[in-house]
């Protein structure tokens, strides 16, 4: 029981205080958890904690879609919004159709997103 409540209040202080960048780390890490998370409880005939971790990985991308200013980053951003457009566009036909083949080529290119993010992180603190 304790254990459990410790690493809750450590869970939510890390993301009391996590930086812009961090957050945006930990939801593309959360990304790529859930959508491996929903494609097993697919192959394992679980159907709603697969619908469940497939909608958490949409709430993901649509909170990236709604934070990306394509003003701002200009074609960069509009390239990246197509992106993430089209991998929620695949995670709705994966959660609808229960399909782990979609989630299996949908999966490489949220990790890449991910590994993207983490890359631009990096150069970010070199400067």
């Amino acid at each position: 029981m304790y254990t459990n409540n410790a690493y809750n209040v450590y869970k939510n202080n890390s993301v009391n205080y996590a930086s812009k960048e961090q957050l945006l780390l930990m939801l593309v890490d959360g990304a790529v958890k859930f959508s491996k998370m929903g494609k097993q409880a697919i192959l394992d005939k679980d159907i709603l904690k697969a619908h469940q971790n497939i909608v958490k990985t949409q709430d993901i991308f649509l909170e990236l879609m709604a934070t990306l200013d394509v003003n701002k980053g200009g074609q960069w951003a509009k390239q990246l919004m197509s992106v993430y457009e089209f991998i929620n566009f695949k995670l709705v036909q994966a959660n609808t159709k229960k399909d782990a083949d979609i989630l299996d080529q949908v999966i490489p290119l949220i990790e890449e997103v991910r590994d993207t993010w983490y890359e631009a992180y990096k150069l970010s603190k070199r400067e």
